[in-house]
């Protein structure tokens, strides 16, 4: 997000409001702001000062300018949008725009000092609590279900994401630790490798997910032509059978695009992995351990995705697709919000929120499969879609343009489902990220896709 006036469109479709009353409405939007502040400190406090202003690569901004913009912007839309609130700091507005300084140049700017900054997101927060007391929640469109304290929630997980990604690019730093994902479920290793999603409209994106962001709007039907898709996300085992064949070394796979950047990259493997021996090792949080077989393979970028999904004779999802399968259910004929169903995420259907600080093996999650049968739609790994980051028909920016509009064309891919470092309050059936195609940094991993013959469909 970046500082922005909220748009005056007469047009904009509100977000329609939750059945909660609002004492509950404001229960539960201070427990997300907690639950996001609780994590942006956990990432913050667990290096000492030095670390937080030094930056760890070029791609990333240093933990320090995170915490003082995760401020900042709760300080531009609650207290003075929303509150009417006069600014604290006006003078930092600048150094904290995304816009206005590249990620590779802010460990140049007169950042706040790790206490500065620790103070101000303290201030800012006690004064936003103090304005939620007093919320109402109708009216304005910006305020009608809380919108844009959930938009804050969601900006603040987000970056917590962005930081543990910042983590895992850490050099030579203690490690991170977290409880181990739960085991693979015994009907694992039984599933099915695809399943067949069959043909015909669905209703995809929202218009009544309260907290949902621009480009999840409007819902609009789409007609999918049946198809097949990976029950599970790729895993490495089947990643390291690529590498084995000489996916990285033949062109048939690659499109000239990716073959070009695999060749000026020098693309061998995916991110963080190298050869020991017989074997191949990663680097994870800090340890050096053995690639895990049976998990989704992560840290690979669009090119990669596609490459191998070419060499096993598929192709990746489109958007579309991706979003049928894990909404869709035939039974009803209605789009759910989770491949689940409509209750919010739980740990026992899904792997979100940095609670396991890696993903679970490929087949887990039984009880978060979708009506098709593909498990691990939400959490896990992010997954590269073959779709261009584009506006739904109907689309309006709001509350801003910089949030998605600025955004869209062919220079992005969407990815979807979220990964282990998400929190459920970022992360739905219908929720849209996008990067560019050579990214790696990111907790991103695919599945694959085949179109279904004529009798399937």
């Amino acid at each position: 997000m970046t500082r922005r006036r909220e748009s005056t469109a007469a047009d904009i479709a509100a977000p329609q409001a939750t059945a909660l009353t609002a004492a509950a409405l404001r229960e539960r939007i201070a427990g997300r702001l907690l639950a996001a502040r609780e994590r942006t400190c956990l990432l913050t406090g667990c290096v000492d000062d030095a670390d937080l202003v030094r930056q760890h690569s070029p791609l990333m901004s240093p933990l320090v300018w995170d915490l003082a913009h995760i401020a900042n912007q709760e300080e531009l839309w609650l207290l003075r949008t929303v509150g009417g609130r006069e600014p604290m700091h006006p003078e930092i507005d600048p150094l904290y725009d995304a816009f206005e300084h590249p990620r590779a140049v802010r460990p140049s700017l007169p950042l706040l000092p790790p206490a500065e900054a620790r103070r101000y997101a303290g201030e800012v927060r006690g004064r936003v609590l103090d304005l939620l007391e007093a919320a109402t929640f109708s009216g304005a469109p910006l305020v009608t279900g809380g919108f844009a304290f959930g938009m804050i929630a969601q900006h603040e997980q987000q970056h917590d994401e962005t930081m543990l990604i910042t983590h895992q690019l850490r050099q030579g730093a203690p490690a991170l630790s977290a409880p181990e994902p739960p085991p693979l479920p015994p009907d694992a290793l039984a599933l099915p490798a695809e399943v067949l999603v069959q043909g015909g409209p669905f209703t995809m994106g929202t218009s009544s997910e309260a907290w949902a962001l621009d480009n999840e709007r409007p819902a609009h039907t789409v007609h999918v032509p049946s198809f097949y898709l990976d029950t599970t996300p790729v895993s490495n085992a089947a990643y390291q059978q690529f590498i084995a064949d000489g996916g990285y070394g033949n062109p048939r796979w690659w499109s000239p695009e990716g073959w070009d950047h695999r060749q000026r990259a020098g693309l061998t493997a995916p991110l963080y992995w190298r050869r020991e021996g017989s074997g191949w090792v990663r680097v994870r949080f800090g340890v050096t351990e053995p690639v895990p077989p049976a998990e989704p393979v992560m840290h690979v970028c669009w090119y990669e995705a596609q490459a191998y999904a070419a060499w096993a004779g598929r192709r990746l999802p489109t958007e579309a697709e991706w979003e049928k399968a894990a909404r869709y259910d035939p039974a009803t004929g209605r789009s759910r919000r989770y491949p689940w169903g409509d209750s919010d995420p739980a740990p026992e259907v899904a792997n979100l929120g940095q609670h396991h600080l890696r993903p679970a093996p490929a087949g887990s999650y039984p009880s978060g499969a979708a009506p098709s049968g593909a498990r691990q739609l939400i959490g896990d790994v992010w997954e590269w879609t073959a779709s261009d980051f584009l506006p739904y028909p109907g689309f309006v920016a709001w509350p801003y343009r910089e949030y998605s509009e600025v955004f869209f064309g062919d220079e992005y891919r969407v990815l979807r489902g979220g990964s282990f470092a998400v929190d459920p309050v970022a992360c739905r059936g219908t929720f849209r990220n996008w990067d560019y195609p050579i990214r790696r940094q990111i907790f991103a991993g695919f599945r694959t896709a085949r179109d279904a013959t004529p009798t399937a469909g």
